[in-house]
């Protein structure tokens, strides 16, 4: 029987199923260990929905009471709506959307709501201890049915207070210029460029009339989920693969206790120089994208094992890594003079957690410290059953054949297009956010609010400008010197039309890789005569006139984007993430949509989680993990929220 990937659909959204590709040839310790750290990777859910906002973890208790209460007709429309609005917050990790970070119409009324919580046992409701239901529904339908109320997750818009204007949970009653000067003052204490990364792992804020952190561990905020955490990363140390490895989990450990920022510098050092176990996991507080600042990490985790056969193709690029920084087009005071510790694996993911579940990214570069990355290198990845996922659920579905100008072009893209895009991820995460430098002196959160777009954009460039590159056909990398202008196409067709279907009418673009890449195919439209945009009965289409001008352009951005980071220029990202990459054509987006819709597409992605299925022998030890694939995803939402409810 064929694996299905594809599942369950709803409003913008397309479920999809990933395989464990080579989980049976793994040793039993290797699947026992991917078991164990599988556990730690679903008990920080409920850490990212609170991060993601402060009554997210309230509301969706009370919904699912809802939707699993039989007293309630099931059949209406408004409970289908509910049903909807559920899953999206369970898709989303709360009630705002998890790419566009606007609030959710929830669909169904506030009058709806009243009547099926009346029906409900009150007993199941997370009230708080002394709190009447009225009480409760006077706190939360506001926040659900008020379009005024916290209307966006992470708000990026120039010239307000970015802290006071987001709804996500890593600031109570600050603003942004107290958590600006707290974390400057905090600066200004250290000596020398090996700080921790500060506010990466705590909530600010204001206490009578004092700023101050409560920091995120097994002893902080978040005790509980921690603490189920560890105990699940202890299991792992007793079958860890090498010494390192268990060094490295035991790190990782002390630093969930103690929420010492300088133990996790330690962990990324010694998580950034093992090569030689087939296991990986990523497990903490890492990516920023979800603060307006870019200072606080988002609980995140991921199990992973090595696609031996695709990590040819990284391992190749990687040891040809000082080549790429030598011949780099930046200006030589911004490249590394000795490129240190990158390492690129393609792997297959085992399982997602928190904020890359239920939607992942096909490609992570860590750590995140630039210090770190210049003095002990990086770790790339490449998700090869995640992009295979995608690639076998797209097939056929007439999106290409809709916006690409003509046959020849799509023909290209038939015949290149997997390889390409393979091969700019690879780039754009292994070499790209590890090249250039900072300057000496230069602040890494000196690009503030702008700093992820800038970052992303630095390494999507470094990818293209090297697509083009003949060193690539020579390494084997791609099949002659005609591959990348499939990449370049696409890439210019996404960043000028295609990936307005993300976005809701009379917005801007706000999400950093969405800014990244309008930046870039806007810049190289404006700045050269390479691109296009043209009418076709009544239809718009990109057309690339001279693929190796629009690489020149893409040189010169890349340069200048280097010199902003290096340079920490912030009034220069400023100009260049606002004038290319936020606004939206208002005339050409509503096409877009109007053509996309005929397609009948979801315009977003995610995926259910295998269960992993401990088998015992008759003296209760594991001998063997089963994979099952049947889970549905409501199944899998309200069990993890049994299972993994840890703060609430």
């Amino acid at each position: 029987m064929d694996f299905n990937y594809q599942s369950e659909r709803f409003a913008d959204l397309q479920l999809l199923r990933y395989r464990l590709n080579g989980f049976e040839k793994l040793s039993l310790r290797q699947k026992i260990l991917i078991y164990y750290l599988a556990k730690a990777t679903l008990f920080g859910r409920d850490i990212t929905f609170d991060q993601y906002g402060k009554y997210n973890l309230r509301i969706r208790k009370m919904l699912e009471v809802i939707y699993t209460d039989l007293s309630v007709d099931h059949g209406t429309e408004e409970f289908k709506a509910l049903e909807v609005y559920l899953k999206r917050i369970w898709f989303s990790n709360g009630i705002h959307h998890h790419y566009g970070c606007e609030k959710f119409e929830p669909g169904f009324s506030s009058d709806y709501l009243m009547r099926v919580l009346s029906q409900v046992d009150v007993r199941r409701l997370p009230l708080r201890e002394g709190e009447t239901l009225k009480q409760f529904c006077d706190e939360l339908f506001p926040v659900i049915f008020d379009e005024r109320v916290l209307l966006k997750r992470v708000n990026k818009a120039d010239g307000e207070d970015l802290v006071a204007t987001s709804a996500c949970h890593f600031y109570e009653g600050v603003t942004q210029k107290e958590v600006e000067d707290f974390y400057a003052r905090m600066k200004q204490e250290h000596d020398g460029d090996e700080a921790p990364s500060y506010g990466l792992n705590s909530t600010l804020i204001k206490e009578n009339g004092i700023v101050k952190e409560c920091v995120w561990s097994s002893e902080g905020l978040y005790a509980n989920a921690i603490r189920h955490i560890v105990y699940w990363l202890e299991k792992a140390l007793n079958v860890a693969e090498n010494d390192r490895q268990k060094h490295i989990v035991s790190l990782l450990i002390k630093y969930y206790q103690s929420g010492d920022l300088d133990v996790f510098n330690k962990y990324c050092i010694e998580w950034v120089g093992e090569h030689d176990a087939a296991i990986d996991f990523i497990n903490g507080f890492i990516e920023v994208y979800g603060d307006p600042l870019g200072l606080k990490g988002t609980w995140e985790a991921l199990v992973e094992y090595i696609d031996e056969e695709a990590t040819h193709r990284t391992q190749t690029i990687s040891r040809n890594a000082q080549w790429f920084e030598d011949h780099s087009p930046v200006d030589a005071r911004f490249r590394k003079p000795v490129v240190k510790g990158v390492s690129a694996n393609v792997i297959c993911a085992a399982m997602l957690g928190g904020e890359e579940y239920p939607s992942t990214a096909i490609g992570i570069n860590l750590p995140n410290a630039d210090w770190i990355r210049a003095q002990y290198g990086s770790k790339s990845i490449t998700i090869s059953n995640i992009t295979d996922a995608y690639n076998k659920a797209a097939h056929g579905n007439g999106f290409k054949e809709e916006f690409v100008i003509d046959k020849d072009t799509l023909r290209l893209i038939e015949k290149y297009g997997d390889v390409c895009d393979d091969l700019h991820t690879d780039l754009h995460e292994c070499l790209g956010h590890g090249s250039g430098q900072l300057l000496p002196g230069v602040d890494p959160d000196a690009l503030k609010a702008y700093g992820n777009t800038i970052e992303e954009a630095r390494a999507d460039l470094f990818g293209l400008y090297y697509m083009a590159d003949e060193k690539l056909v020579e390494l084997g990398l791609t099949p002659d010197t005609e591959a990348y202008k499939s990449q370049y196409y696409t890439y210019m067709m996404n960043g000028l039309m295609t990936q307005l279907i993300r976005i809701t009418p009379g917005h801007q673009i706000e999400e950093a890789h969405m800014r990244n890449r309008a930046l870039i195919a806007h810049w190289c439209y404006e700045n050269g005569n390479a691109i296009r945009l043209l009418k076709r009965e009544g239809k718009t289409y990109v057309e690339i006139t001279d693929y190796a001008a629009l690489r020149t352009l893409i040189a010169r951005l890349l340069a200048e984007v280097q010199r902003i980071k290096s340079e920490g220029d912030f009034e220069a990202a400023r100009q260049l993430v606002e004038r290319y990459a936020v606004k939206v054509d208002p005339e050409l987006h509503a096409e877009v949509l109007e053509r996309y819709k005929r397609l009948n597409l979801a315009p977003y992605k995610g995926f259910i989680n295998p269960q992993l299925l401990p088998v015992h022998d008759k003296d209760g030890q594991i001998c063997d993990i089963q994979v099952y694939y049947g889970e549905s995803y409501a199944h899998q939402m309200l069990r993890y929220s049994s299972e993994y409810g840890t703060l609430i």
